[in-house]
């Protein structure tokens, strides 16, 4: 599994690149403590400036974690929980800690699909690297989707996103292109798909130390090709719709809407969760007031009142593994959702003492 991530350390850049094409490079838990490998031995390597991740295939940065491990695990006990996967998402948002947080800049090629676990590991940070879309660039944070939370830090960047954009992404799991990542502040800079190989070739002859400042020089004579935002075009309905009290006044604010737009977002949220969207609009409005190291640790326990619960599992079921996209949810129905339910997974799992991620500060 191992062999998912290359790595090579060249004129004072180290370049990994993602080589699952076939699963669109889903990170496993061998690939997240493969990164993690790299990354720790990168931090404190003389020869390394600056760290690039990046994909071997158009299609996909990375689409996020591998989704049918979840299922397999999630079924292997009684209470839907295996020391896999606990190890999983332990380790996934440490790396996700350690990417935000690193000393060197980090540069992520955000080409092709940036979907959930793939925004964890693109998500350095403006103020210490680079995050590149193109014109391929398909980012989401899909999780409500499939009975999940946008995780991944999604508690802390989309928290953080201007106005209700990230209620907008976190509640709908919708996807955005290059101006609409840039817009939103998930995005620094954009490269045309096919001037990517001069990217390459631009990497490869600068020295890490530069390499921030050359990419931007680069991309700056691409900065018109970008195209509009629908985002910035559909902000103040945004706004006034997803800054509504809770998610069933949202959807009723949508519900009085005819434009196209509000329509669209209405009707992925009913093909959603109730009960994830609830808990995530919660999780949004607790995150915006919390740093990365809380927010991950909250999302590290949101996981297991999760999997406890099982929605993550049913949404698996019904869109990847049976695909009768006919999902049972539990609660059905918005109006069941009580805040009591909601209130449940924000309780402690464990002692503050015992959080498998107290060590991150």
């Amino acid at each position: 599994m191992t062999d998912f991530v290359l790595t090579r350390v060249a004129n004072g850049t180290g370049t990994i690149t993602l080589d699952r094409p076939k699963a669109l490079n889903s990170l496993s838990l061998d690939m997240v403590r493969r990164l993690t490998e790299v990354l720790l031995a990168w931090r404190d390597d003389s020869r390394v400036d600056a760290v690039v991740i990046t994909s071997s295939s158009e299609k996909a940065l990375c689409a996020g974690g591998d989704i049918r491990f979840f299922h397999e695990a999630g079924h292997a006990t009684p209470m839907g929980g295996s020391a896999l996967l606990e190890d999983f998402f332990t380790e996934e948002y440490a790396l996700n800690h350690l990417i935000h947080f690193y000393p060197k800049p980090y540069i992520s090629v955000m080409d092709g699909v940036v979907m959930g676990g793939g925004m964890g590991i693109a998500q350095g940070g403006p103020d210490t690297g680079l995050r590149i879309v193109t014109d391929r660039t398909k980012m989401a944070m899909p999780e409500v989707n499939i009975g999940l939370f946008p995780d991944v830090g999604g508690s802390h960047f989309l928290s953080h996103a201007p106005g209700q954009l990230g209620n907008y992404l976190g509640l709908t799991g919708l996807t955005i292109g290059a101006a609409d990542a840039l817009y939103v502040g998930l995005a620094d800079v954009h490269v045309p798909g096919a001037q990517l190989g001069a990217l390459t070739a631009l990497i490869a002859s600068t020295p890490g130390a530069q390499l921030v400042d050359a990419i931007r020089g680069f991309a700056a004579g691409f900065a018109s090709e970008v195209g509009p935002s629908q985002l910035q075009a559909q902000r103040a309905a945004i706004d006034a719709h997803f800054g509504a009290a809770s998610v069933a006044a949202i959807m009723a604010s949508l519900s009085r809407d005819e434009n196209p737009f509000a329509q669209k977002a209405l009707a992925a949220m009913r093909q959603r969760s109730p009960l994830m969207m609830c808990v995530t609009r919660e999780m949004l409005v607790r995150g915006a007031a919390m740093d990365v190291a809380d927010c991950l640790r909250m999302e590290r326990s949101l996981v297991r009142r999760n999997f406890e619960h099982g929605e993550v599992l049913e949404g698996v079921r019904a869109l990847v593994i049976d695909k009768d996209n006919a999902p049972q949810w539990n609660p059905a129905t918005l109006e069941e959702v009580t805040p009591e339910m909601v209130g449940r997974f924000f309780e402690p799992v464990w002692p503050a003492h015992a959080h498998p991620l107290r060590h991150l500060d």
